[in-house]
């Protein structure tokens, strides 16, 4: 499979001072980067690797591009992730190298904050992966499971699919593939977003201030939106 990328500078969202160097902390929650892997298994710092990246840019609550490529990992994955996924070895013999995907995924998050589902996972790849090409990126992370976590206290769990059914979010794929699970978190964040305009008021909800949520206790939320915590 190819990747489709496209570079939108979302400088909108950026400070830049006299040294030139770029802050992302004024840019708005729904002008973002949401991210999806596919790996061999749990942990990068055990050797395993990415099988497929997938994300959805999203700028003013808006879908403007998409990008989703399997990477070769250089190595077999296990019949359970083969099973787990839907990918199997034979489509990742076919597919290019997790460095030159992660080349392109590179240049398609330039300008942009970060969130995805359970980010530390997510995070964790990404870092790995750009280690090994001595690549960096200069947004924000956040994590919609997080945010979820103050904002749905009656949701049954936090995993995605249970989320998305919670907030009646409609769904025409399937989990576990990495573009498909990247356009549902981003469907859930637009609507965690959503609930806290509607609820409190907000029109504009910066990136920061959901960061901030993800570490605020659930009892101060509501304190967090009306400005006290």
């Amino acid at each position: 499979m190819t990747g489709s990328k496209i570079s939108i500078g979302n400088k909108a969202a950026l400070n830049i001072n006299q040294n030139g160097r770029t802050f992302y902390h004024d840019a708005a929650a729904d002008t973002v980067v949401i991210l999806d892997f596919e790996t061999t298994g749990l942990s990068p710092d055990n050797g395993d690797r990415g099988i497929e990246i997938g994300a959805v840019k999203i700028e003013h609550g808006q879908v403007v591009a998409r990008f989703q490529e399997l990477m070769y990992p250089g190595q077999r994955i296990s019949s359970f992730i083969e099973s787990y996924t839907g990918i199997t070895n034979k489509m990742l013999s076919e597919a290019r190298p997790c460095a030159d995907v992660m080349y392109d995924f590179f240049e398609f998050i330039q300008g942009f904050n970060l969130v995805a589902h359970n980010a530390s996972f997510d995070k964790r790849f990404l870092d790995a992966e750009f280690s090994r090409l001595s690549l960096g990126y200069s947004g924000d992370f956040s994590c919609s499971m997080l945010a979820a976590r103050r904002l749905c206290q009656n949701s049954p769990n936090y995993q995605l699919g249970s989320l998305v059914s919670h907030l009646n979010i409609p769904t025409e794929g399937t989990f576990h593939r990495a573009l498909y699970d990247s356009e549902m978190t981003a469907k859930l964040w637009l609507a965690l977003l959503n609930n806290i305009e509607e609820q409190y008021g907000l029109s504009t909800i910066p990136f920061k201030l959901m960061k901030k949520l993800t570490k605020t206790p659930r009892r101060g939320v509501h304190k967090l939106f009306k400005g006290e915590f």
